[in-house]
């Protein structure tokens, strides 16, 4: 015997914002951002949130904020300062741009945040997501957003079988999420429907039983919750091989070097050294990666410690060598600076060079002890 499917009832239909929010009510996540409707903090929170986990945001988006209550605290600061309270959080270009828009907010706008999205999306590091959540949340504004749970939850609504980084299919998922919006509360509604798709839309054995709006959803009538969204497949990392250098001087200080500020890690402290080519040793590409940089000469000896750190486009696999100041000083454009055990933690430092030091304290305490 057949069992009947399900009605289900069609979108848009303006049931669905209400019984949505009837939901958020009474099962919103505490946060230390929500019922926050100053922009400055919001952005924050949705910058970090970027690309991060709520639970590993919560406690940076406190210490933050208690550097930086303000958003002229922030543009007042030292990018240094202001990266180094960011270590660890990754993806370091949002701290960059969290910088550069504070000034830009203090010194163009008067301190006064865009209150449109349109307008939002002129300043550095905010996408159209990110501004309609702000305008949304902050602003009230009535602009739907668009991020990886609201993009789950609606291909889930409409059975879309289309793999959904195709502009055809995110149009069509912008525009839906749009018609759905509830033009009365579009904060909360934005929210919950991010919550929706955090907690019971979930990528893995979404918990249909529990969520409030499943009588609108064609892949649960359908059997199909589990194959949407469809993804394009991820094509395999590949693999980057890079040399440090570990250089003391005559009082046992290290040498560290600061990387570009646009680019990979931009901003960040390092031990000096850089990528090798394809064909080149480790060694090898010391000796280049030190002239080019400082424009020092060195002799590289053992290897001191190794470690691996996943990135967004590759794999890295870095190793540090003791090494030997063969001839001239440090020079050239780049910054650099001789540093104490005590002045270590005053510096910003990428997760695999900041691996590589912590082991080189571990297995040689003297490391920092004078020659």
């Amino acid at each position: 015997m057949n069992r009947k499917k399900p009605k289900i009832r069609s979108l848009p239909d303006p049931a669905f914002a209400s019984i949505l929010l009837a939901w958020f009510d009474h099962s919103a996540t505490e946060m230390p951002w929500r019922g926050q409707r100053d922009p400055y903090r919001v952005w924050l929170s949705e910058v970090m949130l970027q690309q991060t986990r709520i639970a590993a945001a919560e406690s940076y988006y406190r210490r933050f904020l208690e550097r930086f209550p303000t958003l002229q605290s922030l543009a007042e600061a030292s990018l240094d300062e202001v990266l180094k309270l960011w270590e660890g959080l990754g993806y370091y270009a949002r701290a960059r741009n969290l910088h550069r828009v504070a000034q830009l907010i203090v010194n163009e706008h008067n301190g006064q945040f865009p209150a449109s999205a349109e307008a939002l999306q002129t300043l550095p590091g905010i996408g159209r997501y990110t501004a309609a959540a702000i305008a949304s949340i902050a602003f009230g504004e009535a602009v739907a957003v668009l991020d990886g749970n609201v993009v789950r939850v609606l291909t889930r609504l409409m059975d879309i079988p289309d793999e959904v980084s195709q502009p055809a299919v995110m149009n069509r998922l912008w525009a839906v999420a749009s018609e759905l919006l509830s033009p009365k509360r579009p904060g909360d509604y934005n929210q919950a429907l991010m919550d929706l798709g955090r907690m019971i839309c979930t990528p893995r054995r979404p918990a249909c039983q529990h969520c409030p709006v499943r009588e609108f959803c064609l892949a649960a009538a359908n059997g199909t919750m589990e194959q949407r969204p469809v993804k394009k497949p991820k094509a395999p990392l590949p693999q980057v091989r890079a040399a440090a250098a570990v250089i003391r001087d005559q009082a046992g200080r290290l040498l560290l070097v600061q990387r570009p500020e646009h680019g990979l890690l931009g901003g960040l402290w390092m031990l000096p050294g850089g990528h090798c080519l394809p064909g080149e040793s480790y060694v090898e590409c010391l000796q280049r990666s030190l002239m080019e940089l400082v424009g020092i000469e060195i002799r590289a000896g053992k290897e001191m410690a190794a470690t691996s750190q996943t990135l967004a486009h590759f794999r890295l696999r870095l190793r540090a060598f003791a090494c030997e100041l063969v001839a001239g000083t440090p020079t050239g454009e780049t910054r650099w600076a001789w540093v104490s055990s005590t002045e270590l933690s005053r510096y910003s430092l990428g997760k695999a060079d900041r691996e590589i030091l912590e082991r080189l304290e571990q297995w040689q305490p003297r490391l920092f002890e004078e020659c």
